[in-house]
């Protein structure tokens, strides 16, 4: 070690002898040219100090600076090295910094990618509403609206059959053959056809058919009394001969004096079921009632069930309570035919404020059950044209709009829409379809009897010539000449657009 420090000592000799400094060479140039050079002065002082004798150093001395130097120049170095890593890690932060924040646009793209990904995000959530809508009314019209299949078959099934056993009742207890009017009942009303609007409390509605016993004859007469079609059946003798007589039967009303004087003094329709020779609807309402009351116990059903007969001028209401507390409400109108036809004219109540007991509107109630079941073989059995018409129905509490209105709609839209298009996706579109065609109807003052002379009803239905080939009724008539019921039927379609919107969403 020794060695090489002197090897260096020489070297550096031998480099520095001979040599002149910068130094030097700048101060001989300005002493030449005479003129005095700022650090002149400093080196002539310098140069006038005292000169300090160093003692001579050996070489353990030197080699302990030389190792001294060594240590510092490497802690020097090190510490710089940090330093400089800190400064290159510092400026490298700050550099990406920098150039992220210079560009501002790129910015501005990410934010408008976020919000285009948000939006498409929210359409996407949107987009599935209207399944979800429809996923959620369908659970609504389960809970809350459409009632039971397997309850609604059973109770419908128990009430034909009980009527079914009333008018056996009243033929047995009228065993007269020319006292037998009834014929046979037809379910018709909503409970029947599938849409009643109420879960609980049902009506259940049977049209029970007056046929002329022998040796009478039905006849229809018009009646302009009211805005609809409405007749007075007229009950005539006939003589029955020359008819073919039932075996034992040879008398005539007409023209066997014995029978003229029993059918004076005994019962007769003429005399209990008739007004001035025209058929009476509370008479025979009456009638039918009066021998419920009576002869009830009769019936095996009357140690199970407790029969209620609940007040009513043209029909027969009844009540009828189970064992086990549950209720069912059925109402027996009564009707005759119009020739083949499926037109009646029944003793249903109409809309005027007073009607005489022997004026019968005309009924289309079996024809618009026809026109149901005819829908229902030729739409898919999931077909949801019955809950639209129930849910409309349901909304229409304390309005002036009448189910009839609604069901004209309804019959209306189905020969105009495909059946295809009556299927669950479809059912809120129809609600709205429904709600469109009134509000057009209130525009032109104008909504026509489906079965008057209209050519889209089905040709299984039965019609009388008159009804194919008469011009069409118009059952908004009285809101043209009404302005004060046109402006109200307007404020109601309102509440029916709100009421119904609040059933679908809410389930009340």
């Amino acid at each position: 070690m020794d060695g090489v420090i002197r090897n260096m000592e020489a070297t550096l000799d031998l480099h520095l002898k001979g040599r002149t400094t910068p130094f030097q060479l700048a101060y001989t140039r300005f002493s030449e040219d005479g003129h005095d050079h700022p650090l002149h002065s400093s080196f002539v002082e310098r140069k006038a100090l005292p000169k300090v004798e160093r003692e001579p150093e050996g070489p353990e001395t030197k080699a302990k600076k030389i190792k001294k130097l060594e240590v510092e120049e490497r802690s020097r170095e090190q510490s710089n090295q940090e330093q400089s890593n800190q400064e290159q890690s510092g400026f490298a932060w700050a550099s990406l910094l920098q150039s992220a924040l210079q560009p501002w646009h790129c910015w501005a793209v990410a934010g408008v990618l976020v919000l285009l990904l948000g939006l498409c995000w929210w359409l996407r959530k949107r987009s599935r509403e209207p399944e979800r809508g429809a996923n959620d009314l369908r659970r609504l019209l389960a809970q809350h609206i459409q009632r039971p299949v397997q309850n609604w078959d059973r109770e419908s099934e128990a009430v034909k059959y009980l009527v079914e056993r009333f008018i056996l009742l009243f033929k047995y207890v009228f065993f007269d053959p020319w006292y037998q009017v009834l014929e046979d009942a037809i379910e018709v009303g909503s409970a029947f056809e599938g849409w009643s609007p109420r879960q609980e409390d049902i009506t259940y509605r049977l049209l029970v058919l007056l046929k002329p016993p022998r040796g009478h004859t039905f006849h229809l007469e018009p009646s302009h009394l009211g805005p609809v079609r409405n007749f007075c059946v007229r009950v005539d003798l006939v003589c029955t001969c020359e008819m073919e007589q039932p075996a034992g039967e040879t008398r005539c009303f007409l023209h066997d004096h014995e029978e003229e004087q029993w059918r004076n003094e005994g019962p007769s329709i003429l005399h209990d079921l008739c007004t001035d020779s025209y058929l009476d609807v509370q008479k025979i309402a009456r009638c039918f009632q009066d021998m419920l009351r009576h002869s009830w116990r009769i019936l095996p059903e009357s140690a199970t069930h407790r029969l209620t007969v609940l007040p009513s001028d043209r029909s027969c209401k009844l009540q009828v309570t189970q064992g086990g507390g549950k209720r069912l409400f059925i109402e027996l109108m009564f009707g005759v035919r119009q020739g083949d036809s499926d037109i009646f004219v029944s003793s249903q109540n109409t809309e005027a404020a007073y009607t005489p007991s022997t004026m019968w509107p005309e009924s289309y109630a079996v024809a618009e059950m026809k026109f149901f079941r005819h829908i229902a073989s030729q739409a898919h059995p999931d077909s949801i044209h019955l809950r639209c018409l129930q849910l409309c129905a349901r909304s229409l509490l304390d309005t002036d709009f009448s189910t009839c209105t609604l069901k004209t709609i309804v019959m209306h839209l189905l020969t105009i829409i495909p059946l295809t298009d009556w299927s669950r996706r479809d059912l809120l579109e129809r609600l709205e379809d429904i709600l469109q065609y009134l509000q057009s109807c209130l525009e032109d003052g104008c909504l026509n009897h489906f079965f008057i002379g209209n050519d889209q009803v089905p040709e299984e239905i039965i019609l009388p010539q008159a009804l194919r080939t008469a011009e069409p009724l118009n059952l908004f008539h009285h809101l043209e000449q009404d302005s004060d019921a046109c402006e109200n039927a307007w404020l109601e379609l309102l509440m029916l657009r709100h009421r119904l919107r609040t059933l679908v969403l809410q389930g009340r």
